[in-house]
């Protein structure tokens, strides 16, 4: 199984300087790559990365000297990554033709414009043995071609054999995503915990679990900052453009939009990972996010609580720990079904949080009982098929995805 490790590094000023020359010279070489290869399509030529990294090799030695003061993997790499861009594109367009998807997510690889996206080169050791140690770790450093050792923050986790590191920039601070093949076994777990979980504005998430049900608040870092990061961002703008104020301006603004990001997901991480651990079946709701945040007046709200990284997490997790995650089709009326007799009810706003039910008489919190709800169904699905599986709540079935 391959893992991957993201630690902070902690580099001096020439290595540094090393990483973001790396970093400009990989972003050239994907751009010079994807203009040659506009360029032959145009010709009607089927171009391929490996005959442009060929070419490019045959020619940076003369006409782009710069480029071997760094590491030729990230040259290399940078015309990977566009092959594989331009594969998922022709797969997207392929998934358009058959109604899988809509046109509008089909995407062209565009160009990276200097400072627009994020800096990032990648090294690896390669499959052969002639340089088997190229990236290394030990304790607190890592070994990079041509710079050599680099101090990090902390040490790798995950123990195996190193098969590549990203080395990416955010904000002012520099990180290595090392890819590590471990020899992880996934747990043979026999406990029956089941949980849903039910995702809202309010409160981040509802746990109907084992002991009842628990309330996780949201963060909101977005929120809570926001009046800081409008300031900062009138700021930059009045700051005459090349200028080295405005140059302070744009770091302090990137470090703020990394601490919101990472509140946001410590939370997240926090959170899926006391889920998985607790509980061996989870089922949550296929929420139709582009469709949330059409909703102007919860759009910012929604945004700042991450569900698709939520669901992300939670599923990289559970094969890990042996969890499975069961994804309720975004139709089932979970809020609207009694979790106690099963009564549908007609219709009911969100602005209603809590509600009686008509038959049983049983009153309601709106997200608890649809976290029982999801609970029941994804219990179902597990106990009828093994996770996959289309299980009935009350008066309407539900389409189960494991």
């Amino acid at each position: 199984m391959i893992l991957v490790h993201r630690i902070r590094l902690a580099p001096n000023g020439a290595q540094e300087d090393y990483f973001r020359r790396a970093c400009g010279t990989a972003r050239f070489a994907y751009n010079w790559a994807l203009s040659e290869w506009e360029k032959a399509y145009a010709a009607g030529d089927t171009p391929n990365e490996a005959s442009l990294r060929k070419l490019l090799n045959s020619l940076k030695a003369e006409q782009y000297p710069w480029m071997l003061e760094v590491t030729k993997n990230a040259v290399q790499q940078a015309i990977k990554n566009l092959g594989a861009a331009y594969k998922n594109f022709f797969d997207d367009v392929q998934k358009a033709k058959r109604g899988e998807i809509k046109w509008k997510n089909v995407r062209k690889p565009k160009f990276k414009k200097k400072g627009k996206s994020r800096d990032s080169f990648r090294a690896d050791n390669g499959p052969d043995k002639l340089h088997p140690n190229a990236v290394d770790v030990d304790g607190y450093r890592i070994k990079l071609p041509v710079i050599g050792w680099v101090r990090m923050r902390e040490e790798i986790r995950f123990l195996g054999r190193i098969l590549s590191v990203t080395v990416s920039r955010q904000a002012d601070r520099w990180f290595a995503s090392i890819a590590v093949e471990a020899d992880h076994v996934v747990p043979d777990r026999i406990d029956t915990n089941s949980a849903g979980v039910d995702l809202g504005v309010t409160t981040l998430a509802t746990v109907a679990g084992k002991d009842g049900v628990e309330k996780i608040e949201a963060p909101k870092p977005l929120k809570r900052l926001l009046g800081k990061l409008k300031r900062l961002q009138r700021s930059l703008s009045r700051k005459a453009k090349g200028s080295c104020n405005r140059a302070k301006a744009k770091t302090k603004l990137a470090r703020l939009h990394a601490r919101i990001s990472d509140i946001r997901s410590d939370a997240l991480h926090k959170l899926t990972t006391h889920l998985i651990r607790a509980y061996r079946v989870i089922g949550i709701e296929n929420l139709n996010v582009s469709g949330m945040l059409k909703n102007h007046c919860l759009a910012k709200a929604i945004s700042d609580l991450g569900f698709a990284e939520f669901r992300r997490q939670l599923e990289y997790k559970a094969t890990l720990y042996g969890s499975n995650v069961i994804i309720v089709e975004q139709w089932f009326p979970s809020s609207k079904v009694c979790s106690d007799c099963g009564f549908k009810a007609e219709s009911m706003p969100l602005s209603t949080r809590e509600w009686t039910c008509a038959n049983c008489g049983e009153a309601h919190d709106r997200d608890a009982n649809a976290a029982y709800n999801l609970r029941t169904a994804a219990s179902s699905a597990v106990a009828a098929r093994g996770a996959m599986s289309a299980g009935r709540v009350g008066n309407d079935s539900t389409k189960l995805v494991a």
